[in-house]
Parts: structure tokens; sequence; C-alpha cells
């Protein structure tokens, strides 16, 4: 029997409220500054991914934790008004849904997450009809859910045990420790990585070194790592060859979950078949469209779209 979805996604979903630029220090003493825009738009690096990855036309499946409350019906709703099926999404009762700040300065922001849920998060939240009905399963934010993260070795079993393959994008370590020892059984059984270039360094423990230098190390780990390197684009290695890509140009206008639409296009790319070199150009062309308007998923662009900036910018795929 075929798999009902496409993409199984694992972890947080939230508000994000995205405020700046901040062009002056942060000032306390009940100042009140004022800065150019502000948004309220769906957030949580799996609820991205799920709804860049439906978007592009898989079919999507999300599983994970949120507050019985307004932000938490809001963030069901969001989610399944993109195509993502919703029926893996509990509510918890008694905690709110997280949420998330992000003011940005520059081509910087500064995160500030009120958790929520996410602690309470485990791998009872995850159906285990989802994982044996899903090709692929994404899990994000591994850094914030400790209980799901210490279930993932037997989530990711369960999945691969039925014909899945999987990936992780770990995201920042609030705690600041990225304990590669506790991550170790993870990316045993993770088939693809999807960091940023800070993060590629700190799991590999390679501050100072070239980003190529890091994703190398991490793939003598996992069979496949792709990294996500801001303006300069992205590039991947598979423990043999490195390959890189330039992305595209455009015009961005909010870079908040731009890694997440990444991630999106790279899975996109190759649950579609398409060779790593070309779901790595795709992946960059995603991430870099999301930049277009605020929020994470506002910008997120369809398969034909992706497609069609990457021959404009002279990377049409062979």
């Amino acid at each position: 029997m075929p798999p009902t979805f496409d993409l199984l996604v694992i972890g947080d979903a939230n508000p994000d409220v995205i405020v700046g630029p901040l062009t002056t220090p942060l000032a306390f003493g009940q100042r009140e500054q004022l800065i150019d825009s502000g948004a309220l738009t769906l957030g949580g690096s799996a609820a991205i991914t799920a709804c860049g990855a439906a978007r592009l036309g898989l079919r999507v499946a999300f599983a994970g934790r949120i507050g019985d409350d307004g932000a938490g019906h809001h963030m069901r709703d969001q989610l399944a008004a993109q195509g993502v099926d919703i029926s893996g999404l509990h509510l918890d009762p008694s905690l709110p849904t997280p949420l998330t700040v992000i003011v940005t300065r520059d081509d910087d922001r500064a995160i500030l997450t009120a958790p929520g849920t996410l602690a309470a998060t485990s791998g009872r939240d995850v159906p285990e009809h989802l994982l044996t009905s899903a090709r692929h399963v994404h899990a994000a934010s591994y850094f914030l859910m400790p209980g799901l993260a210490a279930d993932l070795p037997g989530l990711f079993d369960t999945a691969r045990a039925a014909g899945a393959t999987t990936s992780l994008d770990t995201n920042d370590d609030p705690s600041g420790r990225w304990d590669r020892a506790a991550l170790a059984p993870v990316l045993a059984r993770t088939d693809i990585l999807l960091p940023n270039a800070a993060e590629a360094h700190r799991l590999a423990g390679t501050d100072g070194t070239s980003v190529a230098a890091a994703a190398e190390l991490l793939a003598h780990q996992i069979s496949l790592v792709a990294v996500k390197n801001g303006a300069d684009g992205a590039l991947c290695h598979d423990g043999r060859t490195l390959l890189t890509t330039a992305g595209i140009r455009v015009t961005p206008q909010d870079a908040v979950g731009a890694g997440d639409s990444f991630n999106a296009g790279f899975l996109a790319g190759r649950l579609a078949g398409r060779p790593i070199a070309e779901a790595l150009d795709l992946a960059a062309a995603c991430g870099a469209l999301s930049t277009r308007a605020a929020g994470g998923t506002t910008a997120q662009p369809t398969w034909e779209e992706a497609l069609t900036h990457l021959t404009v910018n002279g990377d049409s795929p062979s």
C-alpha cells in the first residue's frame, strides 16, 4: 500500500511576533521605541518547514503539541489552511502555546521564546500510524523539546522500519551546551542533517575552520549534510563530494524562516528524485524567495515558481 503522506514533520508550532528593524540598542527603563514594522505570523521551525513543503506540492502531516488556547487554535487553522494534515497536532489543556518574539536588526535578529508546551512535547504526541505512512520524517528544534529529543531515536527507528527516510534540523541550543553525546543516537538514525553554518560548527566542534570542513566532518556521521550559509548560498557534503550553490538574487524583506523554507525545498527535491545538486539549488531558491515578505510562510514559493526563478537566474535544472 503506498504511503499516505510524502512528509511527516515533527516539532514546534507557535505564533511569531516579528518587529523591526531596530536601529538603536534595545532600551529598558520603560522606554518606548518605534520601529518600521511588526507582524504576527505562523512560526516554529517545524511548522514553517511543513507549510513550505505543502506549498511545493507535497502531501504533508504535522505532529506536535500546542496549547488549547486562542494561539493554539490559530496555529491549527493556519497549518490546515496551508494544506497540512493536523490530525497529529495535539491540544494541551494545561499549558499555553509557545510564543516567539523576533527583533530584527540589519541582517541579524534576536529571538525570545516563551516555551509553553515545548518541554511537555514527547514521542507520545507522534501517532505511530503517521510514522509508518510517510515517505520521509523530518524533526526540528531538537534542543527546544528535551522530551521529544529523548524519544527521537525510537521514532526514527519506527519510521525507517516502515521504509521512510529521516532528516533533522536541530536549530539553536539556548543552553549553549550542544550535547553531542546525547545527540549521537539521533544522528545515527538520520539520513539528512540540515543545520545553518553556525549550527554546523557547533555540532561538529569546528569553530575557526571553514563551513565546508564542518560539513565534511558531520558527513562522516550522517549520509548527507546540507548547510544553509546565508548570503553565501548553501553547500552539502555526502562524505565524498562537496557541492555548493550561490543561491538566487532577491531583495529580502525578512529572513525569518528562510532556513526552514530551505529545508522544505531540499526535502521536496530529494523526494521528487532530483539529484543532490539540483535539490540544493532548489532549496537555496526556496529559502531566498521566502524572504520577500514578513514571516516565514507568507512568500514561500510553489514548485513552479521556484523552478522559474532558477531558470531566470541561470541555474535551470537539467
